[in-house]
């Protein structure tokens, strides 16, 4: 009897050794494109890879900044990478454009663009800027954004000169260059004026006439809308963002040990700024905004045209 325990024990741990060398089954590997640099904006998927949300749905997550920030989406549509983190804005100029996208998730669902003034300047309404100098980073959105805002407190906008300052908006207002900027992010250069010591005043895009909508987005080729990966990455965003919003604390933890050199008093005030804006429900569409806001680029001459909503706008049951 004990010859014959012997004989099991032995094949027992020879069947252990055996199963020990194969290989553990990988996570399938899952590419998302950045739509800038790494910042609070993206806690839900660095929370999700951080936290290990995505490993435990199965995927390998590669999160890529880009060299040029207009890239990811057209990377996307090329094959060039699984998902894009894009804006609603311009998914329906890239779609009215042909690029076959298709938004399956929501990151950010609220504007974060905002119109800025010094808090302590000489414009304290929107209608005092009429023949004041406005800065701007990126023609084409914020220009029809700004005339719509202007518009509602009837000041024609060809009654202010633009300047483009490219990125260096609350510098541009610091130092006088120019009266107010559009295009500013209300959780960044707001608290980046504030800790300068020049605190601004935000006009909120969605007050002042401009229709709601998600500020980040996530995009995929419209031919991968079906691939189970964009199932799990949604399941895991979802459950991420739950754990962000119940411990904000033990989330920034694990950012700034991801990315320490986001540690500052900045990028602090930025996350607490940005964790009401995250979607509760990445998966989920309001397809009358998305219907309303396509209409609004029409009207305001941003597309020519309105393609089927059916055709870029997807809910992965």
């Amino acid at each position: 009897m004990s010859r014959l325990k012997s004989i099991l024990s032995a094949a027992t741990i020879g069947a252990s050794l055996a199963l020990a060398a194969l290989p553990a089954h990988a996570n399938e590997k899952l590419t998302i494109l950045l739509d800038w640099f790494v910042n609070p904006d993206h806690a839900p998927l660095i929370v999700a890879k951080e936290k290990g949300f995505f490993a435990k749905h199965g995927l390998d997550v590669e999160l890529i900044e880009p060299a040029d920030p207009s890239a990811p989406p057209r990377l996307v549509a090329a094959g060039q990478g699984d998902v894009a983190v894009n804006y609603q804005p311009q998914l329906h100029v890239q779609v009215a454009q042909g690029l076959p996208l298709t938004r399956i998730g929501t990151l950010v669902a609220t504007p974060l663009n905002a119109l800025v003034v010094l808090k302590n300047g000489p414009i304290k309404e929107i209608s005092d800027l009429k023949g004041k100098k406005i800065g701007y980073s990126l023609a084409g959105f914020e220009d029809a954004v700004l005339g719509t805002m202007l518009k509602s407190h009837g000041v024609d906008i060809k009654s202010v000169e633009l300047v483009n300052v490219n990125f260096s908006l609350s510098p541009s207002l610091y130092s006088g260059q120019v009266d107010a900027v559009i295009g500013a992010y209300r959780n960044f250069e707001l608290n980046q004026m504030d800790i300068a010591g020049k605190p601004g005043k935000a006009f909120y895009v969605e007050e002042e006439g401009v229709p709601p909508y998600d500020e980040l987005i996530l995009t995929v080729r419209k031919d991968r809308v079906n691939d189970p990966r964009m199932k799990k990455m949604l399941d895991a965003l979802e459950e991420a963002t739950q754990y962000l919003i119940n411990h904000p604390n033990d989330s920034w933890k694990a950012f700034i040990a991801a990315y320490p050199n986001l540690d500052d008093e900045l990028n602090k005030r930025a996350w607490a700024d940005t964790l009401p804006r995250f979607a509760l429900r990445p998966a989920a569409v309001d397809r009358g905004r998305y219907a309303r806001f396509a209409q609004y680029l029409l009207d305001e001459g941003i597309i020519d045209h309105t393609p089927d909503l059916d055709s870029y706008v997807d809910v992965i049951e």
